[in-house]
């Protein structure tokens, strides 16, 4: 089945809801704007049973087949929430509020599922109940977790669950996906070096912190290149160096440094949080400094189940020849893995085209993805849910 008709149809009216989205973009778990105007396209479609509030500020939304006779229950998710970037793409539907901007594509994510609601609550083809999920505060916050926390899998009898991600840089409206890890776990460090500031003529009668921060940093890249097996993924990154002078001739008491650390296994997870911890603290000692570390342990690994990867990846196909069945793992995070965790399914990617990737200030959403990725939502529930 290529990419369903009715989607050719409300494309243009789909499109326009992503754009009002894009327009007003929230951040984090502050998207009230956001989960009303979802809340009030479910209602337009004729859909009931919503609940709002779910995970703090979540969306969650059933439609019915036109029979139940599986007592089966699939969920579909969306993320709602843009990040703190100011906008320069100049284009004519560019955020409204500055500092924020919809530089994922969660807008266009959400309108696609809204789309799919919009053709499921029409058609009703399919035997069972179809969850729609839409999430907040992705970016950071949690918002999966916090959804899961809240109950929303075993409120709603989800036996599965399904989302999906826009791809830049692979071409528009094919499909990518893998069994097993596909994201990254994603955790966070906060070092503070601290050693005894001084004038910078005189360095033998000061403790130079910036000395033992920058051995630290190098150190640290021993992790990935002799701690870790070379066939397995790892990536630690110092993304902060900061001292407490901005001085051309004073030796600073303290350096900060703070960054991320991703893996694709737990034993690697582990691992690398204890090589940091060791590493930092006897190499500033060795340079008559302490160290104090604060590990923050992030989203976990996103990891496809093997035969609900098969399925959505057969559902792909029936839009498009254009699949990719085993792509590389990617070592971004996502805390649809939270939802990963607590049922069987399945994560992803949509090609997005070319241009700016995510997180810049001149990404954008394709519009051209959406009649693929409203398909793929659709025919996830009529092929999983099939009509008795």
């Amino acid at each position: 089945m290529p990419i369903k008709n009715r989607f050719a149809e409300t494309h243009a009216e789909i499109t326009g809801w992503r754009r009002h989205l894009h327009q007003y973009p929230e951040l984090l778990f502050d998207v009230h704007e956001t989960a009303k105007f979802v809340e009030q396209k479910l209602r337009d479609f004729g859909i009931t049973d919503i609940t709002t509030g779910i995970g703090r500020t979540g969306v969650v939304a059933v439609v019915e087949g036109k029979t139940n006779t599986s007592g089966r229950t699939c969920g579909l998710r969306a993320d709602m929430d843009a990040l703190p970037i100011h906008e320069a793409t100049g284009l004519e539907y560019a955020s409204k509020l500055p500092g924020k901007m919809h530089a994922c594509g969660h807008d266009g994510h959400t309108a696609m599922l809204l789309g799919a609601a919009q053709y499921l609550a029409e058609t009703r083809n399919f035997d069972g109940r179809c969850v729609l999920i839409f999430q907040p505060a992705e970016e950071g916050g949690g918002g999966g977790n916090e959804m899961v926390k809240d109950g929303l899998m075993d409120r709603w009898d989800i036996q599965e669950v399904y989302s999906i991600h826009n791809m830049p840089d692979y071409p528009v409206g094919e499909f990518a996906i893998r069994p097993g890890a596909l994201l990254a776990a994603t955790d966070q460090f906060d070092i503070v070096i601290e050693g005894q500031g001084g004038h910078a003529a005189a360095p033998h009668e000061a403790i130079d912190a910036n000395l033992a921060a920058a051995h630290v940093l190098v150190a640290l890249q021993s992790i990935a290149s002799r701690n870790v097996d070379p066939i397995k993924q790892v990536v630690v990154s110092v993304c902060t160096l900061r001292s407490d002078t901005d001085s051309y001739n004073v030796l600073p008491q303290q350096v900060i440094l703070r960054g991320t650390v991703r893996t694709l296994a737990d034993d690697i997870r582990v691992l690398t949080a204890e090589r940091l911890r060791a590493l930092v603290t006897h190499t500033a000692a060795a340079y008559q400094c302490t160290a104090e570390i604060t590990y923050h342990g992030g989203y976990p690994v996103t990891v496809n189940h093997d035969e609900n990867t098969v399925f959505a990846a057969d559902a792909a196909e029936s839009i498009t020849p254009g699949v990719w069945r085993d792509t590389p793992p990617i070592m971004a995070g996502e805390d649809f893995s939270y939802m990963l965790n607590a049922r069987p399914g399945a994560y992803i990617m949509i090609g997005n085209g070319y241009g700016p990737t995510v997180h810049h200030p001149k990404y954008d959403f394709n519009d051209d993805a959406i009649p693929a990725g409203c398909s793929w939502f659709a025919e996830i529930v009529e092929t999983r849910l099939p009509a008795a």
